[in-house]
């Protein structure tokens, strides 16, 4: 099992307010979630109305998988909004626990 991680800037020149900067992120959340089967969740920036950080997850049997996934999702954000800038991101792959790992006591 392997877990991608990802974390996204942007920024949004053209909005003037908290508010356009949720509504524009709920969809944007919403989309990926379902197109990627991810984890996503704005982790940063939060009182700041032209920056955004996302934070992406996802849970897959390889790095190279993990890898596919995290740039799927950074293209489609690129191409399909265009009223998004990309600052910058950063990609961290964990290797988790393999079959047969000893169970977690409890």
């Amino acid at each position: 099992m392997t877990i991608g991680l990802c974390r996204i800037w942007f920024r949004l020149p053209d909005n003037h307010s908290l508010k356009g900067k949720r509504q524009a992120l709920r969809s944007l959340i919403d989309r990926l979630r379902q197109r990627f089967n991810i984890s996503v969740a704005e982790v940063g920036e939060r009182d700041l109305w032209q920056m955004v950080s996302l934070g992406i997850s996802c849970v897959v049997p390889s790095q190279r998988h993990a890898h596919r996934v995290i740039s799927s999702v950074v293209d489609f954000i690129v191409r399909s909004r265009l009223d998004l800038e990309l600052v910058d991101y950063q990609v961290e792959v964990i290797h988790a626990l393999e079959d047969g790992a000893l169970p977690l006591k409890g």
